[in-house]
């Protein structure tokens, strides 16, 4: 039976309960007014609260006027309070430059926010069936979506539920029909100028006659497979995501490429597709933007590859992914106003060991010291090319890395927390050499030194009892 299919369908997704104010969108075809009949059964039930019928008039056809007193007059067969509104939807298109399908859609949507607030409904009811769904599925196939797009349409979103979803138009038809209820039909379903009406009329039926008679049935069911991948691979995501270099900055980020090479390809993919899209300030990143992306993952640690993407760059640091979005008052298509440090860089620094840093001219080593009291005072302090710290705080392997945005730290002597931006003005370090200052930070990605300027007061040598590491900073083709 229909509505026990409906009642099951709508348990299943969590749809609304006995309590839930609900309003129909009414648009006088045969699913709007099919499901209005069906959720004025269920009310009856006591399966839902149907409080209101609503209409938009998108004023794009001579006949919309027609559709919407034949709307009015379903409502009052139902004895159900009404709500019309209209707008020139085509004068919108023109004057957001966008497709009507698009300004269509977000005005329709918009109405019935204001529908549902006006009912004080909980969600807003749609006529969409498994018909639609199919279609929906091979128009963003046909427009290579991933599975993001394959999903289709979801049973619910938001304060929109599709309780008919798993219901075939010609059910609908039937139901209404049993019921002595008639419809209207719109008249530009038979312009298959149009893409939903192509793939309707012309495309669906030549692969039921020519390929498999439940076409509409099996794509129906690989969007909610879709819907059930993506629903994973964005949980998957998440997760993934906080471990990786996020910072205060929006339009940075930074991803461990080790780590982010380990993760399986799709979750790589997205979670790459998800930041870009972060950074790109609204610009759109396709399949072919990501593949860039992944190919400097690929690319040798030594070989500093950068691409340029909608909105933003992406540039291979070392062990670093960098993301970095452009200025928004950037000029369409510049690429000099990318926000982010030319020589931006990362290094593991072993216990005891060195590291060359080719972006900042030098070479930072750290080896096992003596006692503290056989180092020079300034030493302790960090000003210049050596440095002197706890051992006991640096049980692990230490980093050498640039600045990045936020970086904080206690300058010794200074007696609180200071930003670096700060400390490298009152120290009157130069714009153009604060990107190429190394610092020693610890597994914790605390500032251990800022080397040839400071040691963090944490790490200062306090007993000459304390075991002590020494950190050096040489510079090429200098001395120590």
């Amino acid at each position: 039976m229909l509505l026990q299919r409906v009642r099951q369908f709508v348990r299943q997704h969590a749809l609304f309960r006995a309590e839930t104010r609900v309003v129909v969108a009414l648009s006088g075809g045969s699913d709007s007014v099919a499901l209005a009949l069906i959720l004025r059964e269920l009310d009856a039930s006591g399966d839902v609260r149907l409080v209101g019928a609503a209409h938009f008039n998108h004023q794009l056809r001579d006949e919309a006027q027609r559709d919407e007193e034949f709307s009015a007059s379903v409502a009052r067969s139902l004895d159900l309070p009404f709500a019309a509104d209209r707008e020139d939807v085509g004068a919108r298109a023109r004057g957001e430059q966008r497709s009507i399908e698009d300004a269509a859609r977000e005005a329709r949507h918009e109405f019935f926010e204001r529908a549902r607030r006006q009912f004080d409904a909980d969600v807003v009811a749609l006529g969409h069936t498994r018909d639609d769904q199919a279609e929906t599925f091979l128009l963003r196939l046909l427009r290579g979506a991933g599975p993001r797009g394959l999903a289709a349409m979801y049973p619910r979103h938001g304060a929109i539920v599709r309780p008919v979803l798993d219901c075939r138009r010609v059910e609908l038809r039937t139901y209404l029909t049993g019921r002595g209820m008639t419809y209207i039909e719109d008249e530009t379903n038979a312009d298959v100028g149009i893409p939903r009406n192509r793939v309707r009329a012309e495309l669906i039926p030549l692969l039921a006659d020519r390929f498999n008679p439940a076409i509409v049935d099996v794509l129906a069911h690989e969007a909610e497979l879709a819907r059930e991948v993506w629903a994973w691979l964005e949980s998957a995501a998440a997760r993934f995501e906080k471990g990786t270099g996020t910072t205060p900055n929006p339009l940075l980020r930074e991803f461990d490429v080790t780590r982010l090479n380990a993760a399986p390809r799709p979750l790589r993919r997205l979670v790459l597709w998800r930041a870009m899209n972060e950074v790109s300030g609204g610009r759109s990143v396709s399949f072919t933007h990501v593949e860039a992306a992944l190919a400097l993952l690929d690319r040798d640690e030594r070989d500093r590859g950068a691409v340029d993407a909608p909105g933003h760059r992406m540039e291979r640091f070392g062990p670093r992914l960098v993301l970095t979005g452009r200025d928004a008052g950037a000029p369409p298509g510049s690429r000099g106003v990318v926000k982010t440090a030319a020589n931006l860089f990362e290094y593991s620094l072993s216990i005891p060991g060195e590291v060359q840093l080719a972006e900042a001219g030098c070479v930072l080593a750290v080896e096992l010291g003596g006692e503290p009291g056989e180092t020079p005072a300034r030493a302790r302090s960090g000003k210049g090319r050596l440095a002197v710290v706890r051992r006991d705080l640096c049980p692990g392997p230490l980093t050498v890395r640039n600045r990045r945005p936020g970086d904080r730290f206690r300058p010794v002597g200074v007696g609180g927390r200071k930003k670096l931006q700060d400390y490298f003005v009152d120290r009157k370090v130069a714009l153009a050499h604060r990107d190429r200052v190394p610092l020693v930070v610890d597994e914790s990605d605390r500032i251990v030194w800022v080397a040839g300027y400071g040691i963090d007061e944490a790490f200062r040598v306090t007993d000459p009892s304390q075991s002590v590491l020494l950190l050096r900073l040489k510079v090429v083709g200098g001395s120590a």
